[in-house]
């Protein structure tokens, strides 16, 4: 596996696990409804940076169409978690685009 995978797999990782606290705190937040796109994006975002990390593992063939997928879910969802205040969805939105600058490479 090449360094730029195993760079890119340390921030798929960083991503889901930034993406699954924040999804846990979200429901956990006194007004929840107004988190509700929130949590889905972050449960998309998860599970196609675990998609992807998957993909690159076996060295797939789809990892150019994953990865771009991936770019744009991370987006969405950095775009959405920056627009609260929690703590929880500004770690998140910042893991969500470095993860999303490290998969262009993979485009």
């Amino acid at each position: 596996m090449s360094e730029n995978h195993q760079a890119v797999l340390t921030e798929l990782n960083a991503c889901i696990v930034a993406c699954n606290e924040c999804f846990d705190a979200c429901l956990n937040e006194e007004h929840v409804g107004h988190m509700t796109n929130c949590i889905r994006l972050d449960r998309d975002c998860a599970d196609i940076c675990n998609l992807l990390s998957q993909a690159i593992a076996r060295n797939s063939p789809n990892v150019p169409v994953l990865a771009q997928a991936c770019v744009e879910i991370c987006r969405a969802c950095a775009k959405e978690c920056a627009t609260h205040d929690h703590d929880h969805c500004q770690k998140c939105a910042a893991a969500c685009e470095a993860c999303a600058k490290a998969c262009e490479s993979l485009v």
